[in-house]
């Protein structure tokens, strides 16, 4: 066991003898880097660059004179530091880190995880919190779901209404999705560019890579309640605050999940001034468009739908999706972006494999199969592994830990094609930091594990001990974790959660965690 350092490093070897950190210990370094204090004098703390390593490896060698550490990028040095810290147990006081020499470097260049603020708006200091952990655990991919049916949550200044109106909702659907509950209070927030600038310079200064996503041509009902002239049918429609499962009807369709006219040259205007604006906040090289879920009964009964897939030879609705989503892609190619979109969209034969695919439904889809046999890219956020909207009784800690990509039918061979890992935060009904704390720790840390740990350091049992270890920092930090017994819940405790995440109670687990750790329970 390597100590109780999560991620497992790729090879760990303990010595004899301790190294005691000093207050106001210094680091000289020849790489510079942002966040630490570094000196050109004697340190007992030395980084020193070597090109001939992958950009986020790094060695770490402790003795009880010295820590030397190698790294051929800041980032790099970065990661040798946060082990340093967990070893140490730094957050909890401790000082001494046991004489150990550590090679490490990443499985996955893509480690990330995404929270949606749509559903429920958390704010700059909540998402910089989020930041702060994934950096402790080597993530280094935020996927910012901004846009949504129930709000828009960035500033884009020449269509202010979007978050004049379209930011804001009067009710919220509660209590599951097999319910129609609503609750009338008012729920509403958006970022400004300037607060976007500030949340990108400070993910940026710890190694992440923020990716923003702007839904489309589906999930578009803020943006339309906004400027309905982006719908088929031109009418005055509110945000909706249901999120799904029984919703009814409003003027004849679902009054929720609502697509723009792929037929009208005002909707791509409106969508590529979007582009403008976002691209000139963000600076990752990704472009993520969503894309999934796209109700098409819309556009096939729209004019405008219909005429331009007459004009454009298209033979069907897909094949619409399809060139709507090239279209978007070529323009994202012109700012220096690749396109991402959820794995529904490779469904269309026409589309562009410069697309990355991100695969997150629960059953095989060959569409990602043909997709990489075509020599395309994808990220894996599979249902069952990386929702961590769920429940623990629907999907325990260890179905996290256990990803297999083979599961998925993506063979080693493939794996030059698979970029990475990501864990999706979907926040229907995660509503404040204390439920966002539950779902998404420990999971985070069995993400950690996964996207960073080679496949053969990966054993769960001795995860499990490193994670009761690394419980008190969690606790020193604030976190909010799920306790064993609530992220691993046996076979008969796995049905009430689940039952009632569907219908009834939706914060039953986070009720529960809280009752076993006034207990004692860890």
């Amino acid at each position: 066991m390597s100590m109780h350092l999560i991620p497992n490093p790729r090879a760990y070897q303990a010595l004899d003898g301790a190294f005691t950190l000093q207050d106001g210990e210094k680091v000289k370094s020849e790489l510079r880097i942002p966040l630490v204090r570094t000196t050109t004098r004697e340190a007992r703390i030395i980084v020193t660059r070597n090109p001939a390593l992958q950009k986020e490896a790094y060695t770490l060698n402790v003795t009880p004179e010295k820590v030397h550490i190698t790294a051929a990028t800041p980032i790099g040095a970065y990661y040798a530091l946060q082990s340093l810290r967990i070893l140490a147990d730094y957050d909890i006081g401790g000082r001494t880190v046991p004489c150990c020499s550590i090679h490490d470097a990443p499985r996955w260049g893509w480690r990330g995880m995404s929270l949606d603020e749509s559903r429920h708006f958390f704010g700059k200091e909540e998402v910089k919190r989020l930041l702060d952990m994934l950096f402790m655990m080597k993530l280094n991919v935020f996927h910012w779901h901004l846009t949504d049916d129930q709000g828009w949550r960035i500033e884009i200044k020449k269509y202010p209404r979007l978050t004049e109106i379209g930011s804001k909702r009067t009710c919220t659907q509660v209590d599951g999705w097999h319910t129609s509950h609503m609750v009338n209070e008012p729920h509403e927030g958006f970022y400004t560019q300037e607060d976007i600038r500030e949340i990108v310079a400070y993910a940026n200064a710890r190694g992440i890579m923020v990716v923003p996503e702007i839904d489309m041509p589906a999930h578009f009902a803020a943006a339309q309640a906004a400027y309905p002239w982006l719908a088929c049918r031109e009418l005055e429609r509110e945000v909706p605050g249901y999120f799904g499962g029984r919703v009814p009807t409003l003027h004849g369709v679902m009054d929720w999940n609502r697509s723009a006219c792929l037929g009208k040259e005002s909707t791509f205007q409106f969508i590529f001034d979007v582009i403008d604006e976002v691209c000139e906040l963000f600076d990752a090289p990704y472009f993520h468009i969503g894309g999934d879920e796209a109700p098409k009964d819309e556009w096939k009964k729209c004019p405008h739908c219909q005429a331009k897939m007459k004009e454009m030879h298209l033979n069907d609705v897909e094949e619409l999706q399809g060139w709507f989503n090239n279209r978007v892609l070529e323009y994202v190619k012109q700012k220096g972006k690749r396109l991402i979109g959820w794995n529904e969209i490779l469904a269309a034969g026409n589309l562009d494999p410069s697309v990355i695919g991100q695969y997150w439904t629960p059953k095989r889809d060959k569409n990602v199969e043909r997709h990489i046999a075509r020599g395309g890219d994808v990220i894996l956020s599979n249902h069952r592994s990386f929702y961590f909207d769920m429940t623990y009784g629907q999907y325990p800690l260890s179905y996290t830990y256990d990803f297999d990509p083979g599961r998925y039918h993506i063979p080693p061979r493939s794996y030059d094609h698979v970029l990475g890992v990501e864990a999706e935060v979907w926040t229907e009904w995660i509503d404040k930091r204390p439920k966002l704390d539950l779902n998404v720790y420990p999971r985070m840390q069995a993400l950690a594990e996964v996207a960073w740990s080679a496949e053969e350091r990966k054993k769960y049992a001795d995860f499990k001990e490193r994670l009761e270890a690394f419980k008190p920092t969690l606790d020193a930090l604030g976190i909010g974790y799920a306790v064993t017994s609530v992220a691993e819940p046996g076979t008969f405790q796995r049905q009430k959660p689940r039952r009632l995440f569907y219908c009834g109670d939706t914060h039953y687990e986070l009720k529960l965690n809280e009752e076993r750790k006034a207990k004692g329970e860890k």
